[in-house]
């Protein structure tokens, strides 16, 4: 029985790599007396900053691309299964090798491009070469900006103003002028107050609805912050465009108050629009869900 090993993180939902999968055709169910299988690993590290508790969302983010990849591969029926670990690739390597039944047949390595692939400026291919021995490794390069380049990453920033119906009117428009997915990020305080159990009730209402529409949305808590929330999404997604929902600053936003807006425009380099909703329309917008 055949058994891919695919590695990846960053490019794991790649057109590239999954083409690289699926001219494999003795892998679909079928095509072969025992069929095949693909596992793929998602390595995360650790990010440099910010609470332990936000630690997970490069996990998510992680793990909402390794759902997509999983599910294209079943569509063309293909047995995959997958999993996000918290290791260096090599590690994740040679722990699947040693551990993943049935054997290991083949590893599949994707990266960025040479010019931004952090892997291959630490020789992680030359690494894992190594650790594989004689099972073959092949290595697929995705371009993920160019492969998107018509869909574009909608990162939305907001928390008490998640369900004001200015914010979600802006996300279905902007669904409306052209492929879009929207990452929704609610930068919230410890989790052990009640105010962070509303942010995820508000989050998952707002995904659900969206989603309900044929919405691609998605929704994570995250970093206290609002700056630090969007700057740690910027840097760990692939973003397009920024757009910030508060309360107008005659509300008493805190937000505005500390310039977010205009700092996110400033070092993001990427457009940011700026939301405003009224703490009626927001509670009246919880309350209608």
């Amino acid at each position: 029985m055949r058994h891919l090993l695919v590695v990846a993180n960053e490019t794991v939902a790649g057109k590239s790599l999954l083409e690289a999968i699926e001219r494999r055709a003795e892998l679909r169910r079928g095509a072969a007396e025992d069929g095949g299988l693909v596992t793929v690993v998602c390595p995360i590290n650790r990010p440099r900053e910010g609470y332990v508790v936000y630690e997970d969302t490069r996990r998510a983010a992680a793990g909402r691309r390794l759902d997509r990849m999983l599910a294209t591969l079943r569509e063309e029926g293909i047995a995959a299964h997958g999993l996000v670990v918290d290791a260096d690739p090599v590690d994740a390597v040679r722990d699947a090798l040693a551990t993943l039944e049935p054997q290991v047949t083949e590893v599949v390595v994707s990266t960025h491009p040479r010019a931004r692939s952090g892997w291959l400026r630490r020789n992680v291919l030359e690494r894992i070469e190594r650790v594989a021995g004689e099972v073959p490794v092949e290595h697929v390069v995705v371009d993920v900006d160019a492969e998107r380049a018509a869909e574009r990453n909608v990162l939305v920033i907001a928390n008490e103003t998640l369900l004001g119906r200015p914010l979600l009117d802006r996300i279905r428009e902007r669904a409306r002028r052209g492929p879009a997915s929207f990452l929704l990020v609610a930068p919230q305080s410890d989790p052990g107050r009640s105010d962070y159990r509303e942010a995820e009730r508000r989050l998952r209402r707002a995904v659900a609805e969206l989603r309900a529409e044929g919405i691609d949305a998605h929704g994570q808590i995250a970093h206290p912050d609002p700056y630090t929330a969007a700057m740690h999404a910027v840097r760990d997604e692939r973003v397009d465009e920024v757009v910030v929902s508060t309360f107008p600053a005659q509300r008493g936003s805190s937000w505005l108050r500390r310039d977010v807006v205009a700092r996110l425009r400033r070092d993001t380099g990427k457009p940011v629009e700026h939301v405003t909703v009224e703490p009626a329309d927001a509670r009246e917008g919880a309350a209608a869900r």
